[in-house]
C-alpha cells in the first residue's frame, strides 16, 4: 500500500510540474517540451530522482495516445496528395540515415559498423512534437504541418523494424566473432522480415480501425465512443505485438482509418469531446516523456563523450540534409505536388529527435557491445535537436515567412478585443449601477469616458473594415460564433436550473454544436495564408 501511494504522489508531484511548466512557457515563447527536459535536468542536478524509466513504460503506455493522436487528425486527401515525398522520407530515408549515420559513428568513434548501424536505426527515428506544437501556435501552411507530422508518424515505425532487424544481426555476429566464425547474414530474409512486420502492422491496424469505425457509427454516446477509441489505441498496439509485428505501424494505421472513417458516423458533440480528450491525453503523455527524459539523462556520462557524441551529431546532421534534401529533390520529380526549399529547410532543421530514440536506446540488449556508449550518445543527440534546434525553429520559420500570420488579420482582432473590452467595462458598470451598488454620480462621471473609448474602438474597426471588404468574412464569423457560444451557456444554465431534462439539453447543444462546427469549416483562409499554402 505504501508503495502504491509513494507512486501516486510521484506522478501527481510530475503532473504539478508539468502544469506549472506549461504556464511559465506561455510567456517565454519556447516549446514547452523543450522547457520540460531543462526542468528535469534541473531536478536531478539539485536532487537524483529514482525512476525506473523503461522502453515497455514508453513504448506501450505513453507511444500509443501520442501517435494516434497525431493519426488521427491525418486526412486521406492530404495523405494522397503527400504520399510520395512521406514514403520517400519515412522508408528510404530512415535506411539512408542508418547508413550514413552508422558509417561516420564506426570511422569517427572506433565501435564495431554493427553496433553503429544499431545506433544509426534507432535514431533515424524522428519526434517533431515540439515542432509541431509550435506550428499550431503559429500557424504554419497545413500541407507542412501534414508532411512533417506523417513523415514522423511512419519513420517511426519504419525505424522500430530495422531497428530490431539490426540488433539481432549484431547480437549474431558477437556470438560468431566469439567463435572466430565469418558472419552469416542472407540479405533476402531480412528485406523479407522487414516487409512482414511494416505490413503485419499495417494491416492488424487497418483491421482493428475498420472494425471500430463501423461501431463508432452504430452507437451515439460519445463516452462509449471516446472509450472504444481508448481500447483501440492501445489494443492495437498489443494485439500487434502479440504477433511480433509493428505496433507503432499498428496504431498509426488504426488511427488514419478511425480519423477519417469513424468520424462520418459521429454527431458533432461526439467529435468536439473526442478531440478535446485525445488532445489533453496526448498533453499528457507528451509533457511525461519529456519530463522523464530531463530526470533519467546523466550529464555527467555526456560531458564524458563529448567527442563520440560529437560525431554522433555530425552524422545525424549530415544524414538529415542528405535525405530531406536529396529525396525530395527526387520526389518533385516525379510527384505533382512540389515540396519548396522553404518547407525543406524546416523539414531539416525540425528533424528533432525524442522518445522513441530514448526508448529504443533503453532497449538496448547488455549482451550488446558498446551498450552504455550507444545510450549516452542518444542521450546527447536528443537533448542537442530539443535544446537547439527546437528553441530556433521559430526564428527560422519567421525568416522564411512560414506561419506568420498576416498582419491586417492580426490588427483587425486588435481593433475588435479592444471594442469588446471597452463595451464589457461599459456593461459591467451599468449593471452595478443599476443595481445600487454604484451611485449615481459615479456612474455619471464614468460613463461618457467609457462610452467613448467603445465610440472610438467602434470607429476603429468599421474603418478598417471599410478599406479591408476582404476581412467582413472575420467579423461575420465572430458574430455568429459569439452568438451561437451565447446559446450553448443559456442551455447549460437551463439544465442546472432543471428548466429542461439531460436528453432535451443533449439534443439542442448537439444542433448549437453542429452549427459551430458548420462555421469552422466554412471559414475562409487569410490572404496571406492562402498564398503561403498555394
Amino acid at each position: 500500500m505504501e508503495q502504491f501511494l509513494a507512486t501516486e504522489t510521484l506522478i501527481i508531484e510530475l503532473l504539478l510540474i508539468v502544469s506549472l511548466v506549461a504556464l511559465a512557457v506561455r510567456r517565454l515563447r519556447i516549446p514547452y517540451t523543450v522547457a520540460l527536459v531543462v526542468v528535469g535536468l534541473l531536478i536531478t542536478f539539485q536532487q537524483p530522482i529514482g525512476i525506473d524509466l523503461t522502453p515497455e513504460l514508453i513504448l506501450s503506455i505513453f507511444i500509443p495516445p501520442l501517435v494516434f493522436e497525431a493519426a488521427f487528425h491525418l486526412e486521406f486527401k492530404s495523405l494522397r496528395a503527400n504520399w510520395i515525398p512521406i514514403v520517400a522520407l519515412a522508408v528510404p530515408g530512415v535506411l539512408v540515415t542508418t547508413f550514413v549515420v552508422g558509417g561516420i559513428v564506426s570511422w569517427g568513434v572506433g565501435i564495431s559498423l554493427s553496433s553503429a548501424l544499431v545506433f544509426g536505426a534507432l535514431i533515424a527515428a524522428t519526434d517533431p512534437v515540439a515542432v509541431v506544437s509550435l506550428f499550431k501556435a503559429l500557424g504554419a501552411p497545413k500541407r507542412l504541418t501534414t508532411l512533417v507530422e506523417s513523415e514522423s508518424l511512419f519513420n517511426d515505425g519504419t525505424a522500430i523494424v530495422v531497428f530490431k532487424l539490426l540488433v539481432a544481426l549484431a547480437l549474431s555476429i558477437a556470438v560468431i566473432d566469439t567463435a572466430e566464425a565469418a558472419p552469416p547474414f542472407d540479405v533476402l530474409t531480412a528485406v523479407v522480415d522487414f516487409v512482414r512486420v511494416a505490413a503485419g502492422g499495417l494491416l492488424i491496424g487497418v483491421g482493428l480501425g475498420w472494425v471500430i469505425a463501423q461501431v463508432i457509427a452504430r452507437v451515439d454516446d460519445y463516452l462509449i465512443e471516446t472509450m472504444l477509441t481508448t481500447v483501440l489505441a492501445f489494443g492495437s498496439y498489443l494485439v500487434a505485438e502479440r504477433f511480433h509485428v509493428s505496433g507503432v505501424l499498428a496504431v498509426v494505421a488504426a488511427g488514419i482509418i478511425t480519423g477519417n472513417i469513424g468520424l462520418k458516423g459521429m454527431s458533432p458533440t461526439t467529435r468536439i469531446v473526442l478531440f478535446n480528450f485525445w488532445e489533453f491525453l496526448a498533453f499528457v503523455a507528451n509533457s511525461l516523456v519529456f519530463l522523464l527524459i530531463g530526470l533519467d539523462v546523466n550529464l555527467r556520462e555526456i560531458g564524458s563523450n563529448i567527442v563520440p557524441i560529437g560525431f554522433a551529431l555530425l552524422g545525424v546532421l549530415l544524414s538529415r540534409a542528405l535525405v530531406v534534401y536529396g529525396l525530395t529533390a527526387l520526389t518533385n520529380l516525379v510527384s505533382k505536388e512540389k515540396v519548396p526549399f522553404a518547407y525543406r529547410h524546416v523539414l531539416f532543421w525540425g528533424g528533432l529527435r525524442g522518445a522513441i530514440s530514448l526508448a529504443l536506446a533503453l532497449s538496448l540488449p547488455v549482451a550488446l557491445a558498446d551498450r552504455d556508449l550507444l545510450r549516452t550518445m542518444t542521450f546527447g543527440v536528443v537533448l542537442f535537436t530539443l535544446l537547439a534546434q527546437g528553441t530556433t525553429m521559430q526564428f527560422l520559420m519567421k525568416r522564411l515567412g512560414l506561419g506568420v500570420a498576416p498582419e491586417l488579420e492580426l490588427e483587425y482582432e486588435r481593433r475588435h478585443g479592444r471594442l469588446i473590452a471597452a463595451q464589457a467595462a461599459l456593461n459591467r458598470i451599468e449593471e452595478m449601477y443599476r443595481a445600487n451598488l454604484f451611485s449615481l454620480t459615479i456612474w455619471q462621471q464614468h460613463e461618457p469616458e467609457l462610452q467613448k473609448q467603445v465610440d472610438e474602438a467602434l470607429a476603429a474597426q468599421n474603418e478598417l473594415l471599410k478599406e479591408h471588404p476582404e476581412l467582413q468574412h472575420e467579423e461575420r464569423e465572430d458574430a455568429l460564433r459569439e452568438g451561437l457560444n451565447a446559446q450553448r451557456s443559456a442551455l447549460a444554465t437551463m439544465l442546472s436550473s432543471g428548466l429542461i431534462s439531460d436528453t432535451v439539453y443533449e439534443e439542442l447543444v448537439t444542433e448549437v454544436d453542429h452549427a459551430i462546427e458548420k462555421i469552422s469549416r466554412e471559414a475562409k483562409p487569410g490572404t496571406l495564408g492562402t498564398a503561403i499554402n498555394s
